[in-house]
Parts: C-alpha cells; sequence; structure tokens
C-alpha cells in the first residue's frame, strides 16, 4: 500500500506521489506572532510534524517550510496599545512559539521564513500577476487582486463567484470589487514609518495572503507537493494564496491537508469565549509528553475534544507505552537512537504501516502499538530476552513515528527539565529501594515496611515483582 492522503482540494483520499521521486516539498502555514502560542496553533503543528515523521520513515527526503507572519493589522494594532516596538513584540512571541514547538517535541522546520524578509519577492510577485491581467493599482500604495480576472478562484473552497459573500463593512473604497482582496496595502498616518516598504506603486506593507505565494515559490518552487494549515485558514487565506500563484502562472499545491479543531467543553477554541488556553499555562500544570499525547494522537481530520479528562486518559496511556519501554530497557539495556532511527517501513508491523499510509490514521497506529506492548510484556515475564528486544525496537521505532519514544529528545531524562527532575527523584528513590531490599534479605521488616511507608506518604507508588521493586507516582 502506498502512503494515500485526503486532498481537502478535490475533497478525495488520493495515492500520494510527489513530484521529485524520493523528494517531498511542503508548505505549512506557520504563527501569525501577535500573542502567546494556545493548544490550537499545537495542535496543528502537531499534526504536521506526525506528517514529515512518517514520510522521512518511509525513505523520503523532506523540506518542511514553516512561515512566521511577523507583521499584520493586529501586530501592529497591539504592540501599539502595549507601547512597543512592533518588530520586538513580534519577536517576542516568535520566541515562545518555538519553546512551545520544542517544549512538545515538534521537530524544527527546513527553514523558517519571515514575511519581513522577503518583501523583495513580494513585489516581484505583484509586479508578475499586474502584468498578467490579475491585479490593479488603487489609491497610492494599494494593490488589488481581481477575483473576477481568475476563472478558476474559489475552487479550493469549491465556492463560484456568484455564491461569495461581500464584506458590507469594507472601508476600502478604491476596489473595484468588494470580493476583491489587498495584495499590497498602504501605509496609514497612524502606524510607524519603520513597518511599511518602498515600491512602485506607493509606501506600505503586504496583505496578509502575498507572503505565503511569495516564500513557497522561494523554498519550494512553482510547484510543490503538500500545502498545509488549520482548516479556518481555508478561506480567504489558502483560496486567496492559491488565487495569486495561479494568477502569476504557478501550479502552486498539489495536496491539501487541514486539521481540525481542538474544542474545549465541547465548544470551539476562541478567545471570545475566553477559553484561549495558552501552551505555558497548560505546561504548568501538566507535563508536556501528556500534551503531545492527548494532541497528537488524534486523526488530523478530527476534533480534538480537550479537557483535563483528555489529559487524565492521555497519562494512563503513557503510563502503559513508557513503562514497558522502561523495563524493557532495565531488562536488556537501550537500544541505541541510532538503530532506532534505522527501522524502515519493510521492518515494521504491517498493520502499523497500513494505519499511516491511510491518510495518517494515528489512532489504528497507535492500536497496533499497544498490541506490541502486550507481547512485550509477555516476554519481559517469560524473561525471553530475545523478544524484548524486539519488542522494544518495534514500539519505540512506532512512537517514534509519534513523537512519543520516552527515550528520544525531550522526554528522555536529562533532556528537559522535566526530564532532569524526574532523574534526581529516581536516583533518591533507588537510593531508599535498595535499603529495603537489604532489609528485606536481612529480614528486618520493620525497616522495610517504613521504607515503603515513607515513599508511599510522598506519593510514591512501590511494585514488587520477580525482577526487582519498581516505582511511580500515585495517580
Amino acid at each position: 500500500m502506498t502512503l494515500r492522503i485526503h486532498d481537502s482540494a478535490t475533497r478525495s483520499t488520493r495515492d500520494f506521489e510527489p513530484i521529485q521521486p524520493g523528494k517531498v516539498g511542503i508548505y505549512l502555514c506557520g504563527a501569525t506572532v501577535q500573542g502567546s502560542p494556545h493548544i490550537g496553533h499545537i495542535r496543528s503543528a502537531l499534526a504536521f510534524d506526525v506528517l514529515v515523521r512518517w514520510l522521512r520513515r518511509s525513505g523520503y527526503e523532506v523540506t518542511l517550510i514553516r512561515n512566521v507572519t511577523d507583521i499584520d493589522d493586529k501586530i501592529l494594532n497591539k504592540s501599539a496599545e502595549a507601547g512597543w516596538p512592533w518588530w520586538a513584540w513580534a519577536y517576542r512571541f516568535e520566541n515562545e512559539f518555538t519553546a512551545a514547538y520544542d517544549a512538545l517535541g515538534v521537530l524544527r522546520p527546513s527553514y523558517e521564513p519571515r514575511a519581513t524578509a522577503h518583501v523583495p519577492e513580494m513585489i516581484e510577485l505583484i509586479q508578475r500577476i499586474i502584468d498578467c491581467g490579475h491585479a490593479y493599482v488603487g489609491d497610492e500604495g494599494n494593490v488589488y487582486f481581481d477575483v473576477a480576472s481568475l476563472p478558476d478562484y474559489g475552487s479550493l473552497t469549491r465556492q463560484s463567484f456568484a455564491d461569495l459573500h461581500a464584506d458590507e463593512n469594507d472601508s476600502e473604497p478604491d476596489k473595484r470589487s468588494p470580493h476583491d482582496f489587498a495584495l499590497w496595502k498602504a501605509a496609514k498616518p497612524h502606524e510607524p514609518l519603520t513597518a511599511s516598504w518602498v515600491t512602485p506603486w506607493g509606501r506600505g506593507r503586504p496583505g496578509w495572503h502575498l507572503e505565503c505565494s511569495a516564500m513557497s515559490g522561494k523554498y519550494l518552487g512553482e510547484s510543490f507537493d503538500i500545502h498545509g494549515g488549520g482548516i479556518d485558514l481555508r478561506f480567504p487565506h489558502h483560496e486567496n494564496e492559491q488565487a495569486q500563484s495561479h494568477a502569476a502562472g504557478y501550479g502552486f499545491a498539489r495536496y491539501w491537508m487541514h486539521n481540525a479543531w481542538v474544542t474545549i467543553d465541547g465548544e470551539k477554541m476562541s478567545k471570545s469565549l475566553g477559553n484561549s488556553l495558552t501552551v505555558e499555562n497548560i505546561l504548568k500544570d501538566h507535563p508536556a509528553v501528556l500534551v503531545r499525547l492527548a494532541l497528537g494522537t488524534v486523526h488530523y481530520r478530527s476534533t480534538v475534544a480537550y479537557s483535563d479528562r483528555t489529559l487524565e486518559e492521555a497519562n494512563a496511556v503513557w503510563e502503559r507505552l513508557s513503562g514497558f519501554v522502561s523495563r524493557a530497557v532495565d531488562a536488556i539495556g537501550e537500544i541505541a537512537a541510532e538503530e532506532i532511527a534505522q527501522v524502515g517501513i519493510a521492518d515494521l508491523p504491517q498493520d502499523f504501516v497500513w494505519a499511516m499510509d491511510d491518510d495518517l490514521n494515528v489512532s489504528a497506529a497507535l492500536a497496533v502499538i499497544h498490541e506490541h506492548v502486550k507481547q512485550g510484556n509477555a516476554a519481559l515475564a517469560a524473561k525471553d530476552h530475545e523478544a524484548v528486544r524486539r519488542a522494544q525496537l518495534l514500539v519505540r521505532s512506532m512512537l517514534d513515528v509519534l513523537g512519543l519514544d520516552p527515550f528520544a529528545a525531550p522526554w528522555r531524562g536529562g533532556d528537559s527539565q522535566e526530564g532532569k527532575l524526574h532523574s534526581a527523584l529516581d536516583s533518591l528513590v533507588q537510593g531508599i529501594l535498595k535499603d529495603r531490599a537489604t532489609a528485606r534479605e536481612n529480614k528486618d521488616w520493620a525497616t522495610a515496611d517504613a521504607l515503603r511507608d515513607a515513599l508511599t506518604n510522598a506519593g510514591i507508588v512501590v511494585e514488587d515483582s520477580s525482577d526487582g521493586a519498581r516505582w511511580k507516582m500515585s495517580e
């Protein structure tokens, strides 16, 4: 079975065939750095992180471009209200997004271009669109895309021009049609001079959609394989991106992938509802790995229902998965990361490969992982070290596809503050368990019970087995 992807443009699941055999180019709409990242932003990053991991595991060379929108109306307005320079405001939140991605184990993109660094490419693209007859100059500094001039406008979201909704509050009287959108926006008197650039059509700054067409073209070419982003971006952002690129004569994206919402208490996340949860606040109370597991193991086109209960369920799953891996490592040693990385799809369980090739069916893939954990636990009980090693290799390789290998960064001890704390606690608890084992050997039951009680009072559960005592935090 080959990888099949649900293409949002055709609303069908298609065999994936890259433009260049063995290579995949992906453009992912990244952050508009107006404020702190919340779990809705992270849902998209995690969904496409799994895609990249699976493509690489399948042997593809992947180039991922994830942009940063570091100038727009909201950034200018919010920075002015806060008394910050607009560029400092944007950079502050760009750093917060980077920290959130890193905390949740999202792989770094091949490149992360900023809108403000690509104004020359945008000016060149605008001129090309004008020359092709699909854009016009309005008042000084304004350039608009002529929607009616492009026959396939609306094809991504399957809307006809006649059915498009016009903005009744449109404040741009120099547009020929209320459906037209800005490629370049004239500088406003109250905005900082540094937030505008000189162009042949007057001083101004880019429209929201323009940057993605310019940057995807620069780094991935006139046509590329996959364009991704949240489902909320389909219209108008992605529709307008495609229109700009098609108007310039470019093929643009061959496949479109969109991830679904995150809901809280049954309602879509939104700031208007007051339930926008920032990653920083969530990670103060919950381990990052549980947040990743809760958000990243639901099919990307399905809504994630986020709640404390979701995290409790994720915790139970993580304890089972990481518990097996830890016991396997204790029994036969840790398999090197290099060996884990070399396990290709020919060596992975067939059911897992089928699940991932089926439009990234992570739920089915996770079920396969659980089955191999079960087999691994049976091998541990039977002290079949060869089977334990095989189970560790496969389970960790499959978990790595989901970004959840317990012995990979950032989850393993020492690679994060959380890991450092766990390692320090483990060292202390292991010392107490060693003293308890000595007391039991000497039949000093009072001392052994006292040591166990001390751990219990500290919230640590001790489990005795034929392989010795193990510990975990009480629920």
